[in-house]
């Protein structure tokens, strides 16, 4: 690994980590995109995301547990349901073609701006509660099988959700997503890796450096207002979209 290509995956480590604890996606929303523009195919790029998930998802979910944010609960079995989906990620990335991969990756992306640019709302009424188990199991089971096999961590797709579901705001989400990432990233790095989809030295290059950049997004996800944050998602999603479309139109 070249001292250049060492130093482009830490600065994605750093802001991948960032994101993940601001925006509870894992960081792989960043990466996939970044990884290919530098050359590499998607699946290469979705084996180097999954690793570096590991690192943040496990140092952020601690530090979201000891400030009192994360409903370990709720987390729990969403949790439990990603690692039941994520299992069968190598099976998805071994069966569908690049080509297939990026556009499910645009499509979701699409959707979760849909979401958050015309559906959710700051004011999301009382929390709900006693949800159910075998929902939230539900929930985390189809955010994991596809998320995974994205590189994307699933709160893409599991923020969203949640906020339908629990009736809380994306901020209020973020916590449970993080933590979710930990079962599924886990299931789904065994996963590729058993199908030869990881590159291990790379993977690390960047999971280290996510370890600081997790502290930074949670930091910030402390300070901002939900309506905000709902914003910064819009944002997040459209410059993803714009960039994906790019590389399709490149191929």
């Amino acid at each position: 690994m070249e001292w250049l290509d060492s130093v482009i995956l830490l600065g994605l480590g750093l802001l991948s980590g960032i994101f993940a604890g601001f925006f509870g996606i894992g960081g792989g929303t960043l990466i996939v995109p970044a990884i290919m523009l530098l050359g590499l195919d998607i699946k290469t790029a979705i084996g180097i995301s999954v690793m570096q998930m590991m690192f943040s998802s496990l140092w952020g979910s601690y530090m979201n547990y000891k400030k009192g944010n994360l409903n370990f609960d709720e987390g729990l079995w969403v949790g439990i349901g990603g690692l039941i989906g994520a299992a069968f990620s190598g099976v998805v990335v071994d069966t569908l073609s690049a080509f297939v991969l990026t556009i499910l990756f645009l499509l979701l992306a699409i959707g979760a701006l849909w979401r958050f640019l015309f559906k959710a709302s700051d004011v999301v009424g009382v929390r709900r509660q006693n949800p159910n188990k075998l929902v939230l199991i539900t929930i985390g089971a189809l955010t994991g099988v596809f998320a995974i096999s994205l590189g994307i961590g699933g709160g893409l797709i599991l923020v969203p959700l949640l906020s339908l579901y629990l009736h809380i705001n994306s901020k209020q989400a973020i916590p449970i997503s993080l933590f979710f990432i930990i079962f599924a990233s886990v299931s789904g790095f065994a996963s590729l890796a058993y199908h030869g989809y990881v590159q291990y030295v790379q993977g690390a290059t960047v999971g280290v450096a996510s370890l600081v950049g997790v502290s930074i997004g949670i930091a910030l996800l402390r300070v901002i207002d939900a309506k905000k944050h709902r914003y910064a998602l819009v944002a997040l999603y459209a410059l993803v979209i714009a960039a994906m479309i790019q590389k399709l139109l490149e191929s």
